[in-house]
């Protein structure tokens, strides 16, 4: 099959649609498929990556004449299907979709990100998603991150969950597992930008500690880096927190040794659409606290993979009941090293899409 992806972030930027996008073209490479992307994120030439940028303000990945390029390169490549990626707001990507809609190809859009109140009314006053003309399929990342898009799309347009993807050999544990005590390791792993909300992180380990029982020592690794990097180091400061250590970014094979010393691994951010740094922590057999309305809670049920709260105080008691629960955080860690999260695995995602390329095709057949 010859897919031509379309996402306005690419390699060489990094982040959780960046790394995604580029494993998922390398899954289906792997699985024999001929695959290509186009983006507007500059960089050097690559095989199959085609560049359509422009000099803008803040180096935003967006062109002008966006949909005239892609319309080009459709026609030129004729792909089977085109699949766009798209974040909260993304006028690359919906370039990418009209253009598809011009030549005539078949379409699946995977939206990556949790849209709050504002984005959701943006697009229902857009009317997007009018979508049953068009013939496309849409999908989402999780449920949580679906449920907004089904409110906006109506009952008519159906929204599908595919996973994202993880090579779960690369982050199987291995050796033998760590024997719970009362020197507790917590660590979390993403990027440091104000919508993570990374110091409110910091108070939540901070309120963990402080609900902690007497003879625990909790200590913290935050990796990552990021805008709110400096916000995140003056608090620490103010609060003379000694026992917080922030590294910086990490490589993966970094965070694998990293996830191989930790007991608890802490995803706070509400609005996670995903929560792929948590997905690696629970292949690696760490217990993992996160909110229950993320995405995290598709891999993660409470007291099986790790806990999930709804608030700030209930993920402060998670963390602080894993901290003085040897027992139990023993037992999660033993289940989550014993068994995968098979539905994140490439094989599994690879025939989800597949299933919406077939989806769109029929759809797209259907109009002519």
């Amino acid at each position: 099959m010859r897919i031509l992806h379309v996402s306005d972030c690419y390699l060489p930027r990094l982040g959780g649609i960046e790394v995604q996008v580029a494993d998922l073209i390398r899954s289906q490479r792997e699985a024999g498929h001929d695959v290509e992307v186009v983006t507007a994120t500059p960089g050097e030439p690559l095989p199959g990556v085609h560049r359509i940028t422009a000099r803008m303000p803040f180096d935003l990945p967006v062109h002008p004449r966006g949909t005239g390029h892609l319309i080009r390169i459709m026609t030129q490549r004729s792909p089977d299907v085109v699949h766009v990626h798209t974040g909260a707001v993304s006028p690359f990507a919906w370039m990418g979709v009209l253009a598809a809609h011009r030549v005539g190809l078949p379409t699946v859009v995977t939206v990556h990100s949790m849209w709050d109140p504002v984005t959701a009314n943006l697009y229902r006053s857009l009317k997007t998603w009018n979508w049953t003309g068009w013939g496309l399929v849409g999908t989402a990342v999780s449920e949580a991150a679906a449920r907004p898009i089904r409110r906006v799309a109506g009952p008519n347009v159906p929204v599908h969950v595919v996973s994202n993807g993880l090579d779960l050999s690369g982050w199987r544990p291995e050796g033998p597992a760590r024997v719970p005590s009362d020197e507790v390791h917590v660590v979390a792993v993403g990027r440091l930008a104000p919508r993570k909300q990374p110091v409110r992180l910091l108070k939540l380990l901070e309120a963990a500690k402080a609900r902690t029982r007497r003879g625990v020592t909790l200590r913290a690794t935050i990796v990552g880096d990021g805008p709110a990097r400096g916000q995140m180091e003056r608090h620490l400061r103010s609060k003379r927190i000694d026992w917080v250590e922030m590294p910086g970014r990490y490589t993966r094979d970094q965070i694998r040794g990293l996830l191989a010393e930790a007991d608890v691994f802490v995803a706070p951010a509400p609005r996670e659409s995903f929560g792929l740094a948590a997905l690696e922590a629970r292949a690696a057999g760490v217990p993992v606290v996160a909110r229950s309305q993320s995405g995290v809670a598709d891999f993660v049920s409470p007291g099986k993979e790790g806990l999930l709260g709804r608030t700030f105080d209930e993920l402060a008691g998670a963390v602080a009941r894993l901290a003085g629960d040897p027992a139990l955080r023993g037992a999660i860690a033993e289940h989550n090293r014993s068994t995968s999260p098979v539905r994140c695995s490439w094989p599994v995602v690879l025939e989800g899409f597949e299933r919406c390329y077939e989806r769109a095709a029929d759809a797209s057949s259907g109009r002519r």
